[in-house]
């Protein structure tokens, strides 16, 4: 690796970036939103890699801002939607991104918005911080009831790493677990699960909770619609950990808001990151603002893949996570 290698990276990182012999350029601490103020960063810097997140743009114009030198782009996430992956390609930039490190955190994040929308956790925290708590004094036995999660159905939609690592915080609650995948995955259906393949109209006819964590591609988008939101029970449960254009947000929320589902947990948007005003509204939903990795363990784990894929880059060889274009 020559001394001269630079790294770009488009934000502040946990932990220690270990790229030997090469010059780390951080950018602010910010989201820099402007698509031209992007690209003037890597266009001063000219770097051999880019680390960018998940929400940064790479198309042929920031490609083009970063000049013939760039070797790879290195996603600090797991999901690659924001890269033109083909663009890449063509220019010989290889993409790398960081499986693995994000799947027990999102899993984490799955649960907890799961269980906060079962039981009224967001709602009752606001409700407990309020003057209306001490005013009207201690809850009836009908008041705020949310839905049991012991030995109900569990919908997993997408069954990948982070998927299994959902499904098996379920065995805790005796559930029965469900899945749609393209294809058959053995994992899932050998013990200790036990699931069972069905197709998404299917499961979302039987199941008590959804949790989704497909990936983000022209065919998933509005995967959860209008059509399919309707199949699902009156005292059902979703979850979106995975990207937000999966579900279609305005359908959730005519949903959510006639009681047609009775609850959702979401950590993506449509229009990230600005959820819509009609879903802030609402009680019966837990929002949390794309935080699924954000434990300091798997955070650090991130940067060490990062790394690894960087000096792999740098040096010339196939890194650790390709993605294929």
């Amino acid at each position: 690796m020559k001394n001269e290698c630079v790294v770009c990276v488009t934000r502040p990182y946990p932990g220690d970036m270990d790229v030997p012999g090469a010059k780390i350029v951080v950018g602010p601490d910010r989201w820099m939103r402007d698509a031209e103020e992007l690209r003037a960063f890597v266009r001063e810097h000219r770097p051999q890699a880019l680390v960018t997140m998940y929400h940064d743009r790479v198309d042929e114009a920031l490609l083009e801002a970063a000049g013939e030198g760039l070797r790879g782009v290195v996603n600090f996430a797991v999901g690659y939607d924001n890269i033109d992956v083909r663009a890449c390609g063509a220019r010989g930039v290889t993409v790398c991104n960081t499986p693995d490190a994000v799947t027990e955190g999102t899993a984490d994040i799955a649960w907890m918005l799961l269980m906060s929308a079962a039981r009224r956790g967001a709602e009752a925290d606001r409700y407990a911080r309020s003057e209306a708590y001490p005013a009207n004094g201690y809850l009836g036995m009908s008041d705020m009831l949310g839905v049991h999660l012991t030995g109900q159905t569990l919908l997993i939609v997408g069954a990948g790493r982070i998927g299994y690592a959902t499904a098996l915080r379920s065995i805790g609650w005796g559930m029965r677990v469900l899945y749609t995948a393209r294809s058959r995955h053995l994992d899932f259906e050998f013990a200790p699960l036990g699931a069972r393949r069905v197709s998404l109209e299917e499961g979302l006819r039987e199941a008590d909770f959804v949790s989704v964590h497909c990936p983000l591609t022209p065919q998933t988008k509005h995967l959860i619609n209008r059509e399919r939101l309707a199949l699902m029970k009156r005292t059902a449960v979703l979850v979106n950990t995975a990207r937000g254009p999966v579900v279609e947000e305005a359908a959730l929320v005519e949903a959510l808001r006639e009681g047609r589902i009775f609850g959702a947990g979401l950590d993506v948007y449509e229009h990230e990151p600005r959820p819509s005003a009609e879903l802030i509204a609402l009680e019966n939903v837990a929002l949390t603002p794309h935080i699924g990795s954000g434990t300091i363990k798997h955070r650090e784990m991130m940067t060490g893949i990062v790394a690894a894929n960087v000096r792999a880059v740098l040096e010339g060889s196939t890194p650790p996570n390709v993605v294929a274009g």
